[in-house]
């Protein structure tokens, strides 16, 4: 009775009629040593996970403002396109100078 009770004996009973082992009964138990070392190497994979994470949200938001730039260069040369194009900002000739549109006491297009 120095020893404690095994944790896992009531997996071993619920499992064991089935044939199926449990898992982690298999594998050896690890030493101290060995479990802060593998916390140590998945400290360090946390670490370059979360350093390519920032790096990768940086890409994305670089990428993002590139778009942008874009997207105002593209509205900015339309804009002087526009206003560089004589016929684009002129407005439509008054009425009495237009030649499609009847004035009164002058007779309407001709219709042929």
């Amino acid at each position: 009775m120095n020893q404690p009770p095994d944790p896992f004996e009531f997996l071993k009973n619920l499992w064991g009629p089935m044939g199926l082992p449990p898992a982690g009964v298999m594998a050896p138990t690890l030493g101290q040593d060995e479990i802060e070392r593998r916390i140590a190497e998945l400290r360090s994979v946390e670490s370059w996970l979360n350093m390519n994470l920032s790096v990768l949200r940086a890409t994305l938001h670089g990428l993002e403002m590139q778009k942008s730039g874009l997207a105002a260069m593209r509205d900015a040369a339309a804009m002087g396109n526009k206003a560089q194009d004589p016929a684009g900002d002129r407005p439509a000739a008054p009425a009495e100078e237009r030649s499609d549109v009847p004035q009164p006491g002058r007779e309407g297009p001709s219709k042929k």
